[in-house]
C-alpha cells in the first residue's frame, strides 16, 4: 500500500463537488451525527442553539474528514472491491492529492471550530477520534488483524462523548456507557455485513474475520459480542443513568437484536446470494442504535 500522494495520471477528471461529498460517506455519517446529537441533547446544562448546531456540524465534519482520509489511504483496495470500486478515487474522478488535502483540511477546521465554539476538551476528543480512525484502525489494524473491527470500533463510539463534552466540558458515566454500547455493537454490525461481502474483502486482501477464520467462527463471534452488547445496552438502566423510556426501548429492541443474532449464529450458509438473516441483522442493527439513542434523549426531555 503506497503513501504516494502525487497526482495520478492526467486522465483523472477534474473532481466534481459531489465527489467531495461522496468522500465524506454521508450515509454512514447520518448515524454518527445522530449519536453525537443525542449525546449533546442528553447532557445536563444548557448550550445556545447556534453553538449546539455548530458542535454537531463539527462532529459531522470530523467524521467526514476521517472517511476522506480512509478512502485516500485505501484507494487501491477500494478499486478491488465491487461495492467500493465506484468511489471517486478508484473510479478516477479525483486524484489522491486532492482527497488528502480535503481530508486534512476538514480535520483541522472541525477541531479548531469545535474548540472555539464550545470548549477545547470536546475539540481534543474530536481530534483523538479522527486520529484513531485514520492511524489506529485504517493504517494499523484493518490490514493486519481479523480483530480490526473490535478495537477499531472505538472510533465510531466517540460521537456521543463529544456531544456531551461540548455541553458540559467533561465526561461522566452516561456518555461512557453510550460509548461502550456502540463499541460492543460494532462487531456484530460489521461482521453481519462482512458475511455477505466476504468475497470483496478476500479479493482486496483485507483480513476480515469471515475471510481469515471462516463463517462458523464469525457467526459464533457475532453471538458472543451480541451478548456483551446486550449487557452494555441495559447498563444505563441498571446504573440508574436513564429512566423507563430508555429501559423499555432497550429491553424490547435488544431482545429483537438477540433473536436476529441467534438466527445468524445457527446458520451454516456459505452462498453469498442467500444471506437474508445476515442482511436483516445488519439493517436492523442500524435502526437499533437510532432507537436506543433516541430513547436516551426522550428520557432526558420527556421525564424531567
Amino acid at each position: 500500500m503506497s503513501f504516494d500522494t502525487r497526482p495520478q495520471a492526467e486522465s483523472v477528471m477534474p473532481a466534481h463537488w459531489r465527489d467531495f461529498v461522496a468522500l465524506t460517506k454521508p450515509r454512514v455519517m447520518t448515524l454518527v451525527v445522530f449519536t453525537g446529537l443525542c449525546g449533546l441533547l442528553a447532557a445536563p446544562g444548557h448550550i445556545h442553539p447556534i453553538l449546539a448546531f455548530t458542535a454537531v456540524l463539527c462532529i459531522a465534519l470530523g467524521a467526514g474528514a476521517a472517511a476522506t482520509l480512509n478512502q485516500w489511504y485505501e484507494a487501491d483496495i477500494d478499486a478491488k472491491m465491487k461495492r467500493t470500486a465506484n468511489r471517486p478515487l478508484p473510479a478516477g474522478r479525483m486524484d489522491r492529492q486532492s482527497a488528502l488535502h480535503f481530508g486534512v483540511g476538514l480535520s483541522f477546521f472541525s477541531v479548531l471550530l469545535m474548540g472555539v465554539a464550545t470548549n477545547w476538551f470536546a475539540a481534543a476528543i474530536l481530534a483523538v477520534s479522527i486520529l484513531f480512525y485514520v492511524f489506529i484502525y485504517t493504517i494499523w489494524l484493518k490490514p493486519r488483524t481479523a480483530q480490526n473491527i473490535v478495537i477499531g470500533g472505538a472510533a465510531g463510539a466517540f460521537p456521543p462523548v463529544i456531544g456531551w463534552a461540548a455541553v458540559t466540558g467533561d465526561v461522566s458515566a452516561l456518555p461512557i456507557a453510550l460509548f461502550m454500547l456502540i463499541f460492543f455493537w460494532t462487531p456484530p454490525h460489521f461482521w453481519a455485513l462482512a458475511l455477505f461481502v466476504k468475497t470483496d474483502y478476500a479479493a482486496a486482501g483485507i483480513p476480515m474475520l469471515p475471510v481469515v477464520s471462516g463463517e462458523v467462527v464469525t457467526r459464533r463471534q457475532i453471538w458472543f459480542y451480541t451478548a456483551i452488547m446486550a449487557v452494555a445496552a441495559m447498563a444505563p438502566v441498571l446504573l440508574r443513568l436513564t429512566g423507563v423510556v430508555y429501559g423499555t426501548v432497550a429491553l424490547l429492541g435488544t431482545a429483537l437484536f438477540v433473536v436476529f443474532a441467534f438466527q445468524v449464529s445457527r446458520r451454516r450458509e456459505t452462498d453469498p446470494t442467500r444471506m437474508a438473516p445476515e442482511r436483516r441483522l445488519f439493517k436492523y442493527s442500524i435502526l437499533y442504535l437510532f432507537l436506543l439513542f433516541g430513547a436516551v434523549v426522550a428520557d432526558r426531555w420527556l421525564l424531567v
